[in-house]
């Protein structure tokens, strides 16, 4: 599992899971992705550590 933060505003985003963290994560909104990168931060979840993803670009699906 992994907590994605600083994306847009709107409907709530998904919550993954991920065996590697570090990879970047994209996910389809709309008529685009967001895109999400880990800059190696973690939040303690239940006395887990979880990967925390953040918000950097939007890319538009090509037509």
């Amino acid at each position: 599992m992994v907590i994605l933060v600083d994306g847009p505003e709107g409907n709530g985003l998904p919550q993954h899971a991920r065996d590697n963290a570090g990879d970047p994560i994209r996910i389809l909104r709309g008529n685009g992705y967001e895109r999400f990168e880990f800059y190696g931060e973690y939040a303690d979840l239940g006395g887990e550590p979880v990967p925390v993803y953040r918000w950097c670009y939007r890319t538009r699906i090509a037509e």
